[in-house]
Parts: structure tokens; sequence; C-alpha cells
């Protein structure tokens, strides 16, 4: 069994259902791992499989490139998808010219059966280009008469799936600002449930009674709207009460949408928000036909032994950007009423009571908030230096350490200037040991 895009979300699960189920798996990937070591992409999960074949997906847009990778291959399974563009990934060669030319070679090649994963809403109603590419891949494949199944899925939720923890960290939100109120319809499925279906579908093809060819909707046991979905993740993951629902202009939400594309990777995007308003539901008998029983429901997509850890990750995927921004608030605030907003003659009197020279005050005090501001801004640069919290730390400890010792009863004013120092010590030691690598400069 070839799987193609063996090392993504989805691939990853599909490999260890298959290889549990007896299967012999060639894992299509990039690289091949020295000495069939696991391959796993930056920041995530290994693949397993029987066997591993280098495949440069981009570049195999005719049949003829396909058949060496085919010899003594049963079935191919097309796992290779992206949702947005980039300068060396685009729709019409890893959605249509590659998988043409992947299931002409099929057909060629007397593969017994093509699995292809597209998803729903690719049809004659798509409206973006994500939808459209797929759908023109899944009409070759089911028009050349070859044993095929094109799988169209809903949301599909994994704890190790990028879109999942997103919808897991927005569940954890006290408050959720939804395009249309959250009313989009969708139905999301287990990745499990995917996997297994597609463990099904291979095993029973050429059985008693086997799923015909055409189009397998995977989704959930019942259609929801978005927020009932979130507010059943916020439950799924521990979290007492609903969060609060605050309805938001379609018009606004697009305009919004090219921010949230980057602060989510492009995870969240205008194409998101149109395939969100077309609705992700179907009819889930096929399903439950293919695996034997009821897809997997919501209520139950978090087992109890993950909702600690789960919780803990979708907390902190906003929490963290939460407090480096409070942070670069604090610093930005004090440069600012060190620069002028506070009387510069009650500045130098507070320095001079400190111990600094007449001649020194005013580098003291330009050069100490020139130096706050540029920490401010650090806070919240996408790529930041690894030492940014430490140097934050020795700084605080410095400031404190000279006010102690000049300026003591600043530890007894009542509004406390020098006491709230300790819970940021403590926010940044937190920040620097939580900061993803991948977030800052150091490689």
């Amino acid at each position: 069994m070839l799987v193609l895009g063996a090392s993504g979300f989805i691939g990853r699960h599909a490999c260890a259902a298959m290889l549990d189920r007896g299967f012999h798996v060639i894992a299509g990937v990039r690289r091949v791992p020295a000495h069939d070591a696991p391959e796993a992409p930056h920041g995530g999960h290994a693949c397993t499989a029987s066997e591993f074949r280098a495949v440069d997906f981009a570049r195999m847009t005719a049949a003829e490139d396909w058949a060496p990778l085919l010899a003594d291959v049963d079935a191919v399974v097309n796992l290779v998808g992206i949702f947005r563009e980039t300068n060396t990934q685009r729709f019409d060669v890893l959605h249509r010219a590659a998988p043409q030319a992947l299931f002409d070679a099929c057909l060629r090649q007397r593969v017994r059966l093509v699995v292809q994963m597209s998803a729903l809403g690719a049809d004659e109603h798509a409206l973006t280009e994500f939808h459209r590419s797929k759908r023109t891949a899944d009409q070759h494949l089911l028009g050349l008469g070859i044993d095929a199944t094109v799988l169209q899925p809903s949301l599909v939720f994994g704890a190790d799936g990028t879109s999942a923890q997103l919808f897991c960290a927005l569940a954890t939100l006290p408050c959720l600002a939804l395009p249309g109120g959250g009313g989009q319809p969708v139905q999301p499925v287990h990745v499990d449930d995917v996997a297994q279906a597609i463990v099904a579908l291979l095993a029973e093809w050429g059985g008693a009674a086997p799923w015909h060819s055409g189009r397998l909707a995977l989704v959930g046991p019942a259609p929801m709207p978005l927020a009932g979905y979130l507010q059943a993740l916020r439950h799924g993951l521990g979290l007492r009460g609903n969060a609060w629902l605050l309805p938001m202009p379609r018009v606004l939400a697009r305009a919004m949408m090219p921010l949230a594309e980057r602060a989510t990777g492009g995870v969240l995007g205008r194409d998101a928000l149109t395939m969100l308003d077309q609705g992700s539901v179907a009819d889930p008998a096929g399903l439950e036909h293919v695996l034997g029983r009821p897809p997997r429901a919501v209520a139950a997509f978090i087992p109890p032994g993950l909702r600690g850890a789960l919780r803990a990750q979708a907390l902190q995927r906003w929490i963290h950007p939460l407090l480096r921004w409070s942070l670069a608030f604090v610093w930005i605030v004090t440069a600012a009423v060190s620069l002028g907003l506070y009387p510069v003659a009650d500045s130098y009197a507070l320095l001079a009571r400190a111990g600094v020279p007449p001649a020194l005050q005013p580098l003291a005090l330009y050069g100490a908030a020139l130096l706050d501001l540029a920490v401010g801004v650090l806070c919240v640069l996408p790529r930041r230096p690894h030492w940014l919290w430490l140097a934050q730390i020795a700084l605080i400890l410095g400031y404190t350490a000279i006010i102690s010792v000049r300026l003591p009863e600043y530890w007894l004013h009542p509004y406390g200037p020098l006491s709230k120092n300790v819970p940021m010590l403590a926010v940044l030691w937190w920040l620097h040991l939580t900061e993803e690598r991948g977030w800052t400069t150091s490689r």
C-alpha cells in the first residue's frame, strides 16, 4: 500500500492504523530517512511505515514519473494537500497536475484501488481554489473507470492536528467573537475514524460487500453550529460553563482575516471563512457502513487521560502571546512616561535621590527610556532573540537592587511599584521556559 502524504497529520494516523492491520505500508515522503527512521516534520510527530520511498510530489506531473514508484503496489492512498499556497507549493500542481498524473499511472499499472483525500465542498458549488483544484482531480479519478474512492471529510479533530489545536485554543477563550455568531454548520470527525475508514476500504476491497467506487463523506454523527463545536470542545477540555459568544459582523470578520491568517499560520483566512460559511455537513450513513459502527461524537473526542495536557496546550497558545503583549505594554508605556509624559524635572530629582550625578542624569533618563522601548518592541516581534526574557529578568533585578539601596521607601509605597516586580519576574521566567524554539532567532 503506497501512502502519499504519509508524514502529514492524517497520513501519520492512517499509516499507523494500516500497520496495525498488517498491511505492508510504503510511505511516500520527500526525504527518505536514514535507516528507515521515522520522518517527522519540524515540530511534528513521526511517521511509521514498512518502508520509505522518495517522492517529490510537486515535480511528478507526468504519468511516466510515477511508473517506477508504483511497481508491485496494490493500492494507493493520496493524502497530499495544502490549505494555502506558497511560492513553492501551488494548488494547481499539488491538487491537480500531480494527482492526475498519479491516477493515470495507476490505470496503466493496474493498481487495484486508489483512495483520494478531498474535502466536503469540493463540488460544483466550490467557491475557493482549494476546493476547485481538489474537485478537478477527484473528477479525473472517478472518470478513469478504476476502483477509486474520494474521501470528503468535514473538520478533522486529532490532538496532534494543527487546526484541532487552534480550535481547542479558541474554545478556552472566555469570549468567542465569531463571524455571524458562529452559526456555520460543521460536522467534525475524529482522525481515528478517518484512519479506520481508510483501513476498512483497503481491507474489504474485493470482499463480499465492498464499498462502491465514488465519494464517501467523512463526518461525525450529527451536524452542529461552529459555536456549538467550540463549546463542546471547551467542555471536553474540562472547563466549566460556556464562553461568552460575541457575534462579529461578516464585513468586519473578512477585514480581519489577513491578520488572523498571519496569527494562525494560515489555518484561518478568507478562504477558511468562505468554506465555513458554505457549510461542511453530510449524511454519516456511508461512514457508518464502512466502519461498521457510528462515528465518534464530539463529546468523546477528548479522552479523560488527555484532557489536562490538551487544556494546558490550548491555554498556552493564547496566554503566551497575551503575556508578551502585556509586558510590551508595560515597557513601552514606561518609556513614553520617561521621555516626557512625566515632568522631566521631577525625573531628574528622582535620579538625584538615587545618587546619579547631574551630568549623567540626561543620559540615565533617556538611555533607560530608549532601552525600555527597545525591550517592549522585541517582546512582540515574531522572531525574538532567545536571551530576551533573561535580559529582562536581569534588567528588573538591576532596577530593583538600585532602588532598594537608594530609595528603600518605595517598598512601602501604597501603589507597590517594587512589589509588582515579583509577578513580572515570575512571568518572564515562565516565558523563558515555554518559549518555542521555532519562534526565536536561535536555531
